[in-house]
């Protein structure tokens, strides 16, 4: 029960804090765009929340841990977290103000790939029964390598940059896009310091390293 409340608690907690992001300075809760947002990022996490807590709680526990150790993730969290912040609000001023206009076409695109990041997430949480918010070396652990882990040695990253880079577009506004250009560099910082915390503590991760040669976007990084 006390891992359902954590849950809980922290799926309502992010509710209120992007509800309070977007539609205050939207000035309105009639913003359609953010509605779909909405909808499209918490009745993924509510299914894939609900399937892990009957299933593998572990994992759901570690999912919900995001305190980290390494001095450089809470850095690159603390800078992630400015990003967010400014895109959400940006959003709401843009809808409010009418500053840019992305054609409802590109929004239904961007809603489909950012479903699809859903999946892919899902997927690699599926492979990975170590899989954690945070960086680390648990016990016991071994090095994953089928799977997307076959094609790209990060793949829950090429995940979150696909589904954060299609937040703004879906939110109809290309000022909040901006925010999200200097996420590529942010991921890859993330992965250099936790690819270090690997090869160090993690039997075999270097092996895997030199027989998958892309990070996070196969045939470019």
């Amino acid at each position: 029960m006390k891992l359902f409340f954590q849950a809980l608690a922290k799926l309502l907690g992010g509710m209120a804090a992007i509800a309070l992001l977007l539609f205050l300075p939207a000035g309105t809760y009639k913003y359609p765009n953010g509605l779909l947002f909405c909808a499209l990022l918490f009745i993924p996490m509510l299914f894939v929340g609900t399937v892990l807590f009957v299933k593998d709680k572990q994992l759901l526990s570690k999912r919900l841990n995001s305190k980290e150790k390494e001095g450089t993730q809470k850095v690159v969290v603390l800078i992630s977290a400015v990003e967010f912040v400014g895109c959400f609000i940006s959003a709401g001023f843009d809808f409010r103000c009418g500053w840019t206009h992305v054609p409802k076409a590109v929004v239904i695109i961007a809603a489909v790939l950012f479903f699809c990041a859903y999946l892919l997430y899902a997927e690699v949480m599926r492979e990975n029964a170590y899989l954690s918010r945070t960086v680390e070396v648990q016990e016991n652990q071994k090095v994953v390598s089928t799977g997307l882990y076959g094609i790209v040695r990060h793949p829950m990253y090429a995940a979150t940059l696909l589904l954060f880079t299609m937040m703004p577009i879906v939110l109809g506004s290309w000022v909040a896009l901006a925010f999200m250009i200097p996420l590529p560099f942010i991921l890859a910082k993330r992965i250099h310091n936790e690819e270090k915390v690997l090869k160090t503590g993690l039997d075999g991760y270097e092996e895997y390293m030199k027989k998958v040669k892309y990070r996070m976007i196969p045939f470019i990084w």
